[in-house]
């Protein structure tokens, strides 16, 4: 697992993980708990902290991630399932936790992804979705969004707040390397919110067909615009790295120096 082994801790620390699953309020073992777009299972493994495993879901539309998440400690007993984010295979209702982290960045379609986070909440429930934050710095901002999609934190509050979920609440995280200023200096979000009422999101019905079809086949054009995105973005994420690399050194450096 080189990648959670040496880039993700520069950008999703164990102590943001913490942080931010306190937002969903995992305060019992037993509630039922979906890991939407959950990869090898860094998150889901600060999720079975709190939850028993057997009631924990981990869904990501990679068998190659998911089949890697066997290999992380104290996943055991946690269901594995295929599935695109923003047509979540399960009935309304399912689950009495939802958790998204690292996900909503890859979505076509952010606000459908979390009318369906709201759809499959039992009503009570408790929606998180974390996420980046578009930068401030232009060149930042720039590879930023050739990698990834990278939202404010108006269009969170506002997918969350439209999708029906009440009580919407959007705490500011970071890694220990970030010198953000707050507020529109803001590294990444973790947003939260109740389900009110049982049922589909109000918004059900009313948002078009899905942006992009994961079962259709692609033909030329589409294969060709898929690749590019795929070079551009690698290199731009790519990027992040050596800077984050940098930063955290320059950081834990100043702190030796501190104590």
């Amino acid at each position: 697992m080189g990648y959670d082994d040496w880039v993700n801790p520069l950008f999703w620390t164990e102590r943001m993980r913490t942080e931010a699953l306190g937002r969903a309020r995992l305060h019992a073992r037993e509630l039922e708990t979906l890991d939407a777009g959950a990869g090898t299972g860094f998150t889901t493994a600060g999720i079975v902290e709190h939850v028993d495993p057997a009631r924990v879901t981990m869904l990501d539309q990679s068998p190659h991630q998911l089949a890697r998440s066997q290999r992380r400690a104290g996943l055991t007993g946690v269901k594995r399932m295929l599935g695109d984010a923003e047509r979540l295979p399960f009935d309304d209702d399912s689950f009495d936790r939802y958790v998204s982290a690292g996900s909503i960045e890859y979505w076509p379609d952010p606000q459908r992804g979390i009318a369906e986070a709201y759809r499959v909440l039992r009503e009570g429930g408790v929606g998180l979705v974390i996420g980046p934050v578009r930068p401030v710095n232009p060149i930042a901002r720039r590879l930023a969004e050739t990698w990834m999609l990278f939202p404010t934190l108006d269009e969170y509050r506002a997918w969350f707040e439209r999708a029906g979920f009440a009580d919407v609440e959007v705490r500011e995280i970071a890694p220990d390397w970030y010198r953000g200023r707050g507020g529109r200096d803001a590294y990444a979000v973790a947003v939260s919110g109740v389900k009110p009422a049982a049922g589909p999101s109000p918004l059900a019905g009313a948002l078009g067909p899905p942006a992009e079809d994961l079962s259709a086949p692609l033909g030329l054009r589409e294969r060709l615009r898929v690749a590019g995105r795929f070079v551009a973005g690698s290199a731009a994420g790519a990027a992040f790295v050596p800077i984050a690399a940098a930063l955290t050194l320059r950081a834990r450096l100043a702190g030796r120096r501190g104590g």
